[in-house]
């Protein structure tokens, strides 16, 4: 098997799982217990979210553990909205940020809030002179992704920070669930106050996640209940998925050097060896985009047909995103882009892994080409 679906979800690392194991199985006490087990289980946490602030270079009290992306989203751009409503109604957004945002906004609209969805270039990036000029007096909060899911663009955060050094009463958010580990971003330099993570983007489990919230900032909780996580999200904490969360970033962090020449390295020759294929129109960037993309199309052939002809042969890729690949719709990403809906509805996307090898992805591209030659005949 040749697994190049790592935008969708990565393996969990070995270690990773066996501190999962090792935490649920030894230390499952609730940390919030009084007794010795609650207090192991509490301590475990508490590391956990050191570890986790230490890679992110923030600090331990702006950390909040969550359930993932999608949570750590709705928590930062509703709270947020929700909390400073007497300030102002007006939220910007770009139109290819991930649908856990897409529709947390929409939710917001139905409430009264007002979105500026901004518009993105062939190379799928938001201007920066374009968010400043949408920036009005009850402007109260600003969610970017930093990278783009579906083809890999980086949007320019730093610049966008930079500006909202002068709108105090903005709040900056920023998905970094694709971006973490792959594509520098400083939090503080980029002057970012609310930042989503996700485990199982970087080889930890899926369900666990965390948010970063600046401190002084202030948003309301989605949830109530028991008070956890100093009242942001109720409910008990997932001691052994944090740990494994800290431990599996920790781990990539270490893997990071190497892993990124080596796959910027395999990025460059799937861009080579797909263009060399009659018919492919590839999406992805060449100037910023991240390191782990690859977004082409077939030009006339439906992307459902040909993943599943790759998987007969043991390669597994994807066509947009995960949360939206089964939708028989085309990429809203893609159609922001300007590709032509044709092109959209045959969009393929490879994502790497620091675990991926050249020799795999050789051999991944002869099976693509292979498999696309012969798809055509068939065509024809």
């Amino acid at each position: 098997m040749i697994y190049l679906d790592n935008s969708a979800t990565t393996k969990p690392f070995k270690e990773v799982l066996d501190s999962f194991v090792t935490v649920s199985s030894e230390y499952f006490g609730n940390p919030s217990s009084l007794h010795s087990l609650g207090g192991q289980a509490e301590k475990l946490l508490s590391q956990a979210r050191e570890q986790l602030a230490k890679l992110i270079k923030v600090k331990p009290a702006e950390i909040y553990f969550t359930s993932g992306g999608t949570e750590s989203n709705n928590i930062a751009i509703k709270g947020a909205a929700r909390l400073n409503r007497n300030k102002g109604r007006h939220i910007i957004t770009s139109s290819v940020e991930h649908a856990s945002v897409r529709a947390a906004m929409e939710e917001l609209e139905q409430e009264g809030f007002e979105i500026t969805y901004l518009p993105v270039d062939e190379n799928g990036r938001v201007g920066v002179d374009d968010v400043e000029k949408a920036i009005r007096k009850d402007t109260i909060l600003i969610s970017i992704m930093q990278v783009n899911n579906e083809v890999g663009s980086v949007q320019p955060i730093t610049e966008i920070g930079e500006i909202l050094k002068n709108y105090s009463q903005i709040l900056f958010h920023v998905d970094t669930v694709q971006g973490i580990g792959k594509v520098p971003l400083s939090l503080k330099n980029s002057n970012v106050d609310l930042c989503s993570l996700s485990a199982h983007k970087f080889h930890g489990l899926k369900g666990t996640g965390a948010l970063f919230i600046r401190e002084g900032a202030r948003l309301a909780p989605l949830f109530s209940g028991g008070n956890q996580e100093r009242k942001m999200r109720s409910g008990t904490e997932n001691v052994a998925g944090a740990v494994a969360m800290a431990k599996a970033l920790r781990m990539t962090m270490d893997k990071s050097e190497a892993g990124l020449e080596r796959m910027k390295k395999i990025q460059s020759m799937l861009r080579t060896e797909l263009n060399e294929i009659d018919g492919v129109k590839i999406h992805t960037p060449v100037i910023h985009s991240a390191p782990h993309i690859v977004n082409f199309s077939l030009i006339g052939m439906r992307s459902e047909v040909f993943i599943h002809a790759l998987e007969q042969q043991g390669v597994f890729v994807s066509t947009t995103s995960a949360c939206s690949s089964k939708r028989k719709s085309p990429s809203k990403t893609l159609l922001a882009m300007g590709v032509p809906e044709s092109l959209a509805e045959s969009a393929i996307r490879v994502s790497l892994s620091f675990e991926n090898t050249e020799d795999e992805t050789k051999t991944a591209v002869s099976v693509i080409k292979k498999t696309a030659n012969q798809l055509r005949k068939v065509m024809d």
